[in-house]
């Protein structure tokens, strides 16, 4: 498996270890403008949730495949953070806000991928 993938399956253990739902990994290699490789998409039920999530995927990332993210956004209200790991962006919203913003549907034809929640 590629690198790049690898990190998107390991990013995902770190969400589930929190219980993130509505994991959405959007795949826009090959789409014009787009500003990364794929956008992984999920979400929690409170701030506290959201910013455990967001601590579970950089610990999980550091610890299994020595990656850190670039920069962290938006932790100060854990309403929607955001994490740059490069070629891979993790979004992690509580539901009201992910259904405001509905990055799921931003680039039309990027291919989506629902991971089951627990």
């Amino acid at each position: 498996m590629e690198q790049t993938e690898l990190l998107v399956q390991t990013i995902i253990k770190g969400i589930q270890e929190k219980k993130g739902t509505g994991i959405v990994i959007t795949d826009m290699q090959g789409l014009d403008g787009a500003i990364c490789r794929f956008f992984i998409i999920c979400q929690g039920n409170s701030p506290t949730q959201v910013e455990a999530i967001a601590e579970s995927v950089g610990d999980v990332a550091r610890e299994q495949m020595g990656e850190k993210p670039t920069h962290v956004v938006g932790l100060d209200n854990a309403q929607w953070v955001a994490m740059d790991y490069g070629d891979v962006m993790v979004h992690i919203f509580l539901p009201d806000v992910r259904e405001y913003y509905d990055l799921d549907h931003l680039w039309e034809d990027a291919k989506l991928t629902q991971i089951e929640d627990f």
